[in-house]
C-alpha cells in the first residue's frame, strides 16, 4: 500500500518550516514501513509506503503525520501573527 500527500502553502518558507517540523517523525520506523517527506517549491510532498498488509498501521501513520502537520501549521500561524515582544516593550518605554 502507498499514498502520496501533497500540501500546498502560500510561500516556500512556510513549506520549508512544515517540512522541518514533520521530518523528525520519519525516523525509527519498522522495516516494512517508509515515510519520505520532501519539498518542491510551495508544496510539501509525503510518500507513505507499507510493504506488508497492515492497513491499521498504514492509516495510523498517515493520521499521525497529518496531526503533526496540523500542530506545525498552528504553531507557525501563531508565531507569524504575534507581534514581537520587543515592539511592545519599545512602545511601553515611549509612553513613560
Amino acid at each position: 500500500m502507498e499514498a502520496r500527500l501533497f500540501l500546498t502553502y502560500d510561500d516556500e518558507q512556510l513549506a520549508e518550516a512544515v517540512l522541518k517540523a514533520v521530518s523528525p517523525d520519519n525516523m525509527d520506523l519498522p522495516p516494512y514501513l517508509s515515510v519520505e517527506t520532501t519539498r518542491s517549491g510551495k508544496q510539501v510532498i509525503t510518500h507513505v509506503r507499507c510493504e506488508e498488509k497492515r492497513f491499521g498501521t498504514f492509516i495510523s501513520t498517515i493520521d499521525d503525520l497529518l496531526r503533526c502537520v496540523s500542530v506545525a501549521e498552528k504553531a507557525l500561524s501563531n508565531i507569524l501573527t504575534r507581534a514581537p515582544a520587543h515592539t511592545v516593550l519599545e512602545n511601553t518605554a515611549e509612553e513613560k
